[in-house]
């Protein structure tokens, strides 16, 4: 992987990362398109979790008074301070996050070697733009966060667990929940964003510390390079995308990922691609 190849591949990850449709199956792809099929099934979900970091990084950054406002009302509330919407927040986000945690350990090795296969990756964004398509029609989008439960926090955490099927997406997943369980779209999209931190924090650093040592010394800086560049094309999505929400739907990205399932089956279909 040469730097170019690095530079796209974080301004995919930057761009895919927060809208639904899927940031690891659209790297895989563009993976391939780029020649670089080569890269072992272990390397390339080290790469992918890594570069997460840095959009994850934009996150952090984005959201960092409403992040430090909950921490704090988080550990007040353990200590007898007075129970808010804000420690209230903090607890649903890491209950939320035990479903994913659970099962990216349980099934770990088929997440990494069976499941990323450009078959499975194909239907995933098909049948799930599908379901994000009906949600996002159907939903009645009158509750705002302050609505959160314990029973709507761990739905939405089994949301984003389904994200570790390679095209699911792990902003899809949780909104597709929130928009069935009655959320608005734009506070559907800013819990997703918020649950993932955890998860995302942990896969990143637990495969960057696990992988770093086998990894070439160019894949390494290719590595950085990309978590770098989809750290700034990630903030400006998340404020474009949030700013969008408060007017239009989700139907833009039900059809590309239609579209690009489709695509991916017939160069499957035709050898273009290889699973």
């Amino acid at each position: 992987m040469n730097l170019i190849d690095a530079v796209i591949l974080g301004i995919v990850q930057g761009l895919t990362e927060f809208l639904p449709i899927s940031s690891s199956a659209h790297v895989q792809i563009v993976q391939q398109l780029l020649g670089l099929g080569a890269m072992p099934k272990p390397q390339l979900t080290a790469f992918i979790a890594t570069i997460q970091l840095g959009t994850e990084a934009a996150v952090l950054i984005y959201f960092w008074k409403d992040i430090a406002r909950i921490t704090r009302a988080f550990f007040a509330s353990i200590f007898g301070g007075k129970k808010t919407n804000d420690s209230k927040m903090g607890w649903l986000i890491i209950i939320g996050s035990l479903p994913v945690v659970v099962i990216g350990l349980a099934f770990k090795d088929i997440i990494e070697n069976q499941l990323r296969n450009l078959w499975v990756i194909a239907a995933t964004l098909i049948v799930f733009g599908i379901i994000l398509a009906i949600t996002d029609r159907l939903g009645k989008r009158n509750r705002g966060l302050d609505s959160l439960t314990t029973k709507h926090g761990l739905l939405f955490g089994l949301g984003q667990a389904l994200a570790v099927v390679p095209g699911v997406s792990r902003s899809g997943g949780t909104i597709s929940v929130g928009l069935a369980l009655g959320y608005s779209r734009q506070a559907a999209a800013r819990y997703s964003f918020l649950l993932a931190i955890p998860a995302v924090l942990a896969s990143g650093l637990y495969e960057f510390a696990k992988s770093y040592k086998d990894l070439p010394s160019d894949l390494l800086v290719a590595t950085g390079v990309s978590t770098a560049v989809a750290f700034a094309v990630g903030f400006s999505v998340i404020v474009v995308l949030l700013r969008y929400l408060n007017r239009g739907s989700f139907m833009p990205f039900v059809a590309w990922r239609i579209i690009v399932g489709l695509a991916v089956l017939g160069g499957l279909v035709s050898g273009q691609l290889v699973a």
